[in-house]
């Protein structure tokens, strides 16, 4: 017998339950309001398969080691297609800021180029034909 009255007293608990909530009105999801800043180290954008296809990041100084040249510590902004390569590339430094567009194949580029020596665009087509114009 308590078996019975424990059993119908949790029926009739989930039937109020379950009317409540048929009966309360349902509110719009509202998002919070964030914070004003969004701050970190690096941004990253990937696919649904995980495989990052945009990036915001810092590059430190350093020096590119087959010409020895030194670059400085660079903020670089980065499209990159399906298989991994960036078609798009944007950088600034101290030293001036450069925007590079790369085709289906490497050889495919145009380079806009500003820095201290004056500023420039480079246009090379898939047959390594390459055109430079300066001011």
């Amino acid at each position: 017998m308590d078996m019975q009255r424990v059993s119908v007293g949790l029926t009739v608990v989930n039937l109020f339950l379950f009317t409540s909530i048929l009966i309360s009105p349902r509110l719009p999801a509202v998002a919070k309001t964030g914070a004003p800043v969004l701050r970190g180290q690096r941004l990253e954008i990937v696919d649904q398969r995980g495989r990052v296809r945009a990036s915001i990041k810092v590059e430190p100084a350093g020096t590119f080691k087959p010409t020895g040249r030194k670059y400085p510590e660079t903020v670089m902004l980065r499209l990159v297609d399906p298989n991994g390569r960036p078609e798009v590339k944007i950088g600034a430094s101290v030293e001036g800021a450069g925007l590079g567009l790369v085709g289906d194949v490497d050889a495919t580029q145009l380079v806009l180029q500003t820095d201290s020596a004056g500023s420039s665009i480079r246009l090379r087509n898939v047959n390594g034909r390459e055109r430079l114009i300066q001011p």
